[in-house]
């Protein structure tokens, strides 16, 4: 196993999950790269896997990851696992994935439980398509940048979340994606595993006293946009309907464009009839 980065999958919860392959992969290695070296020793230790550790993280993955890759090239072999489920998914196994390929390192996969693929499993959703986005930001700007773009995707959207942050997100959801429906995946695999499939109105209402507060780490999965049904217009009724628009202040353009959207006749088509009535 000289000479090779392996990403590990580990189990989000339930240590039964853990796959052989797993258990093999990490007792071959030299050395492992641990998010929190804390979290991974009691893995370790509960399937007797004697091994190095290198704290390998978020606030210092820029210079500890040279040093992984170098002792890969001088022919160790390295194990990358996060705390749980599958490493680089949200997670800074990503860096040190990119490093070892750009310095032609081999790299093998074994996989493990993901708990947005699980909680999309579960959910009841669509899952033939389907947009994981991670963990939204805090900063104002870049959040709701996000929010925008995702409330117009028609494919289901799945978010992971944090207990203290869990209510201003659903509300956050639910002022810019409207009624959806949305299934609220909490400790997937584990003791208290629970899934509620709810709407986003019903969601805001669930967290809101102080006997009911939000534990354990969250999933969200949320319904994609529906094409809203085309309304039953005739041509000259549709074009009314963008006059009405643009005597309200919209652009001739914009309201052929909202017209379009429920009439189920062209932006250019409304266009033309607009000019040649005014004409």
């Amino acid at each position: 196993m000289s000479g090779k980065l392996y990403i590990v999958g580990t189990p989000i919860g339930n240590l039964a999950d853990m796959t052989f392959r797993a258990v093999e992969t990490l007792k071959a290695v030299d050395f492992i790269a641990a998010e929190d070296t804390r979290v991974t020793k009691k893995l370790l230790l509960h399937f007797d896997i004697k091994k190095p550790l290198v704290s390998y993280h978020e606030h210092n993955r820029k210079y500890v990851g040279d040093g992984i890759a170098e002792r890969i090239l001088g022919g160790e072999s390295c194990a990358v696992v996060t705390d749980a489920g599958m490493p680089c998914i949200s997670d800074p196994g990503e860096d040190l994935v990119k490093l070892c390929a750009e310095r032609g390192i081999p790299i093998e996969v074994v996989p493990g439980p993901s708990a947005a693929v699980s909680a999309l499993a579960i959910s009841g959703l669509d899952a033939s398509k389907f947009a994981f986005e991670g963990f939204l930001s805090t900063a104002p700007s870049s959040r709701r940048q996000t929010l925008e773009r995702v409330a117009n995707e028609e494919h289901t959207v799945i978010f992971y979340e944090a207990p203290h942050k869990l209510v201003s997100t659903l509300n956050d959801l639910y002022k810019y994606f409207g009624e959806r429906k949305i299934s609220i995946c909490r400790e997937m695999t584990k003791l208290h595993e629970e899934v509620i499939r709810t709407t986003l109105s019903s969601a805001v209402n669930l967290y809101d006293d102080e006997t009911n507060k939000p534990r354990g780490e969250f999933v969200l999965v949320i319904e994609g946009r529906k094409e809203p049904p085309k309304a039953e217009l005739s041509l000259s009724e549709a074009v009314l309907k963008a006059e009405e628009l643009i005597n309200g202040g919209a652009r001739a353009a914009e309201a052929c464009r909202e017209i379009a959207k429920i009439s189920g006749f062209s932006k250019s088509k409304l266009y033309s009839a607009l000019l040649a009535k005014k004409g």
